[in-house]
C-alpha cells in the first residue's frame, strides 16, 4: 500500500482514525518512509505530536529523535524489551538493520501500534550499503540478496503503508472498519487453560516436568507469573523462576504482582512474598545449580536461550520443573531446543507433559504485522516439505550446489528451516548471512523435489603472511575467518591462516531422512569442491558433543583445536576440525595436531576440568599417540594393578598410558571410564569423586582404579 505525501504535514485526521481503526481491531502496521532521511524525519515531526503514544521507541541518534516522548535506545538493546509493550517504534533503517533486532522489537508493539521504518526507495535496497554491514563482513560492493528479498515482500504487502514524503499526496490505504466489539487485551482460553495446568503440575506428583511451546506474544510468561501467585496461595512455600536474565522475567513477576493482589506481603528485588509466607524468587540458572536451593517448584522461562546441558542440571535438581519457550523466535533455538531436549526429556522423565498456546495475547489473531515479521525473516521456516516419511526407495538422492539467495520462497523457508531445526541458536541474522555472504558456497541433498540436507560453507584464509604473523600475535583481528584466525592465534600457526580453507558453517539433515549417509554425502560433496578448487584444508568449528566429534572422524576430519571457554547457546566447549587436501594442509594438519597432542596432558586438568567424559576420552583417542611406554612405566602399572604403588605417584604414568595407541578406545567401552576421566586426566579431588557417586572414598577409587590397569594388562590393546 503506496501513499505519497507532499513536504506539507500529512493529515493528522485520517493518522488518528488510522490508530483508532488499529486498536479496536488489534491489528498494527509497519509504515515505510522511504527517501530522503532528512524529509521523512521532519514530516515525521509534524505527525507524532498529534497522535497518541504511550511508550515510543526510537532507534537512531539519541538527538535526532522526532519527539520528545519517544525513549532513544541502541538496537543491541532490543532484546531488552522482548516481553514488554511499546505502542509507537520509530526504526532508522540509516543506521543500520540488523534482522534479529528489529524482529525482536517488533514483538514489542501492541495492538494498535505503528512501526516506522526510514529507509531508501525499495528500488535500492538491493545495493543498499547497511551501516550495519562492517560488522558481519558483508561490507562489500555487490548484490544483497537478503535485502533485495525483503523490498520484495515489501512492496505490496497489505501490512505496509508506504510514504514517500516528496511526492503528490494521496489518501491512507482503506482502514479496517471498527467491529462492534473492540480489541482487548486479555487471558484467553488458551492462556487460562495453561494457567490451570500448571497449578495442577505445581500442586502434583514429582517428576512430571512441563514444557510450555508458542509463538511470541502469547502470554507464556504472563500464564507463568499468574498460576506461581495461585501455587503460593494453595500452600506452596518456595517457587524459584530462573532465566537468561532478570528482565525476561518483568511480565511474569508482574502477573503474579497482581493477581497476588492484597494477599501480596513483601516485595524486593526478584522476590515476592505472600501474606502466608510464600515465597517466588528469581535465581540465574548459574546460581540456582551452585546454590541448589530448596524449592518445590522451579519454573524456567526462555529456556531456549539457556545451554541444554544447564537445562538438564535444572530437570534432575528439582521435583517439579516447568519450561516455557518460543517456538518460532527471534532468538533462534526454539524448535532446535524443542528436538533435542525432547531427547533428555524421554530418557530422564519420560512422563512429561507438553501445552502449546496459539491465540496472541497483545494483538489480534491473524495480524498482519506479525505475518509480515515471520515472512521477512522465515521465523516460521517450515523444513517438513511434506509428511511423507522419505526413504532412499522413495527416490534418487541428488547432492548438488545450490543457491539459496536464487531459491524460491517455498525451498529457502524448507532449507532454512532445517537449519533451524538442527542447530540451537539459528537465527534471521544468520539468514542473512548465508544469503549475502559472497565467500558462501552450499549444496542441498533433494529426494525427488524435496529438500532433506544443506549444507552451507564458507571460505576463509588465504591472508598475507605478514598479516597473519600479526593476527598469530594478537595485533589483529579481522572480520571471518573463523577457523584460520583460531589457529593462527591459538595454534601459535601463522601458516594457517595464509593457506585457504573451506569450514563447514552450518549443517542440516531432515530428521525423517538421518541415517542415510546423507550428511556425508554433502560433506564429500565439498571436500571434491576444495580439491577441484586447489583449497589447502577443510574443517569445521561448533560446541563440542561426542557424537558431533563421531560423525566429523567418519568424514575424515581430526581435531585440532578444543576452546577454553564454553558457549554461551550450547553450554559446550568449542571443537576445532580440519582435514588437509593440499599438501601444504596435510603438513598443517599433522603439525598442529601433533603439537596439541604434545600438549594435552598439561592442558586437561587446567583448562577443560568439567568436560564430559565421553567428550575427553574421544578427543584423547583422536589425537596422536604420545610417547611410547619404557620398561619402567610398564613395571610401574603392573606395581599398581597389584596394590604395590599408590596413585598420587602413578598420575604422571596413567596420563602417558592414556595416550599409549588404542588404550583411550579401549577404555571408552570399559564401565570405569568416567572414573579414569575425572581422576587421572582431569585431576578432580577424591571428594569431588564421591560427591558424583563414583565411589564412597579415596580407597574404592583406587581399588576401581588399579582393577582396570589389572584388565586393561590382561586383555586391552598390546603394551
Amino acid at each position: 500500500m503506496r501513499q505519497p505525501g507532499p513536504d506539507a504535514k500529512p493529515d493528522m485526521t485520517d493518522w488518528r482514525a488510522l490508530q483508532t481503526s488499529l486498536a479496536a481491531n488489534g491489528e498494527r502496521r509497519l509504515v515505510l518512509l522511504e527517501g530522503d532521511r532528512e524529509n521523512n524525519l521532519q514530516w515525521l515531526s509534524g505527525l507524532l505530536p498529534e497522535l497518541e503514544l504511550h511508550t515510543g521507541l526510537w532507534t537512531g541518534p539519541a538527538d535526532q529523535s522526532p519527539d520528545p516522548r519517544l525513549i532513544p535506545i541502541a538496537v543491541s538493546e532490543a532484546r531488552q524489551w522482548l516481553g514488554r509493550e511499546v505502542s509507537m517504534i520509530i526504526w532508522d533503517g540509516w543506521q543500520g538493520n540488523p534482522p534479529d533486532a528489529f524482529a525482536a522489537l517488533s514483538g514489542a508493539l501492541t495492538a494498535g501500534g505503528l512501526l516506522f521504518w526510514l529507509m531508501p526507495p525499495l528500488a535500492e535496497w538491493h545495493r543498499f550499503a547497511d551501516p550495519d554491514y562492517p560488522r558481519t563482513g558483508l561490507d562489500h560492493d555487490g548484490e544483497h540478496p537478503f535485502a533485495a528479498r525483503m523490498a520484495g515482500i515489501l512492496a505490496d504487502h497489505e501490512a505496509v503503508i508506504r510514504i514517500s514524503t516528496g511526492s503528490a499526496k494521496s489518501p491512507l490505504p482503506a482502514m479496517p472498519p471498527i467491529p462492534e466489539q473492540s480489541f482487548r487485551i486479555g487471558t484467553t482460553r488458551d492462556q487460562e487453560q495453561l494457567i490451570q495446568r500448571l497449578v495442577r503440575f505445581g500442586l502434583g506428583r514429582r517428576r512430571r516436568p512441563l514444557v510450555v511451546t508458542a509463538d511470541r506474544g502469547r502470554g507464556k510468561s504472563a500464564a507463568l507469573g499468574m498460576a506461581a501467585a495461585e501455587l503460593l496461595e494453595k500452600g506452596r512455600q518456595e517457587i524459584v523462576v530462573t532465566a537468561p536474565s532478570q528482565q525476561n522475567v518483568d511480565t511474569l513477576f508482574r502477573h503474579a504482582r497482581e493477581a497476588l493482589a492484597d494477599q501480596l506481603g513483601e516485595v524486593s528485588a526478584g522476590t515476592l512474598t505472600s501474606r502466608s509466607g510464600g515465597r517466588l524468587k528469581f535465581v540465574p540458572v548459574r546460581e540456582l545449580l551452585a546454590s541448589r536451593p530448596e524449592a518445590e517448584v522451579v519454573l524456567v522461562d526462555e529456556a531456549a536461550a539457556i545451554p541444554a546441558p544447564l537445562l538438564k542440571s535444572v530437570l534432575l535438581g528439582w521435583p517439579r520443573v516447568a519450561f516455557s519457550t518460543t517456538v518460532h523466535g527471534y532468538e533462534g533455538a526454539g524448535r532446535g531446543f524443542a528436538i533435542r531436549f525432547r531427547q533428555v526429556l524421554e530418557q530422564s522423565t519420560p512422563h512429561w507433559q507438553s501445552v502449546t498456546l496459539t491465540e496472541p495475547i497483545r494483538w489480534a489473531k491473524n495480524d498482519p504485522l506479525e505475518t509480515l515479521v515471520s515472512q521477512l525473516f522465515l521465523l516460521a521456516a517450515d523444513s517438513s516439505g511434506s509428511a511423507r516419511k522419505t526413504e532412499r526407495s522413495g527416490g534418487q538422492l541428488v547432492i548438488e550446489s545450490w543457491q539459496p539467495a536464487t531459491a524460491d520462497n517455498e525451498a529457502l523457508s524448507n532449507a532454512f528451516g532445517l537449519l533451524v531445526d538442527a542447530h540451537y541458536r539459528t537465527s534471521p541474522a544468520d539468514l542473512r548471512q548465508w544469503l549475502d555472504d559472497p565467500a558462501a558456497r552450499s549444496w542441498r541433498a533433494r529426494i525427488g523435489d524435496r529438500t532433506v540436507g544443506v549444507l552451507w560453507c564458507a571460505h576463509e584464509g588465504g591472508l598475507s603472511p605478514e598479516l597473519a604473523e600479526q593476527v598469530s600475535l594478537g595485533t589483529r583481528r579481522i572480520r571471518g575467518h573463523l577457523l584460520p584466525q583460531s589457529l593462527a592465534s591459538h595454534s601459535g600457526y601463522p601458516k594457517a591462516a595464509v593457506l585457504s580453507g573451506l569450514r563447514v558453517v552450518r549443517i542440516a539433515v531432515s530428521d525423517d531422512a538421518r541415517r542415510l549417509g546423507i550428511g556425508h554425502s554433502l560433506v564429500e560433496a565439498a571436500r571434491a569442491y576444495t580439491v577441484e578448487q586447489g583449497v589447502d584444508c577443510l574443517g569445521t568449528s561448533f560446541g563440542g558433543s561426542a557424537e558431533l566429534l563421531a560423525f566429523w572422524q567418519a568424514c575424515g576430519l581430526h581435531v585440532v583445536r578444543v576452546g577454553l571457554q564454553q558457549e554461551a547457546s550450547s553450554g559446550e566447549y568449542p571443537l576445532q576440525m580440519i582435514k588437509g587436501i593440499s599438501q601444504p594442509g596435510q603438513e598443517m594438519e599433522g603439525r598442529i595436531r601433533t603439537r596439541l597432542s604434545g600438549h594435552w596432558l598439561t592442558l586437561v586438568p587446567n583448562n577443560w576440568p568439567g568436560l564430559e567424559p565421553d567428550m575427553l576420552a574421544a578427543i584423547t583417542a583422536d589425537l596422536p599417540s604420545g610417547p611410547a611406554l619404557d620398561a619402567d612405566d610398564l613395571r610401574d602399572l603392573r606395581n599398581f594393578a597389584n596394590g604395590h604403588r599408590g596413585f598420587r605417584v602413578m598420575v604422571p604414568v596413567l596420563r602417558k598410558l592414556s595416550q599409549a595407541p588404542g588404550i583411550m578406545a579401549w577404555l571408552r567401552d570399559q564401565e570405569g571410564l568416567t572414573l579414569w576421566c575425572r581422576s587421572v586426566l582431569q585431576g578432580r579431588p577424591w571428594s569431588s569423586l564421591q560427591a558424583e557417586t563414583l565411589c564412597l572414598g579415596q580407597r574404592e577409587g583406587e581399588d576401581h582404579l588399579r582393577q582396570l590397569v589389572r584388565d586393561l594388562l590382561e586383555d586391552g590393546p598390546g603394551l
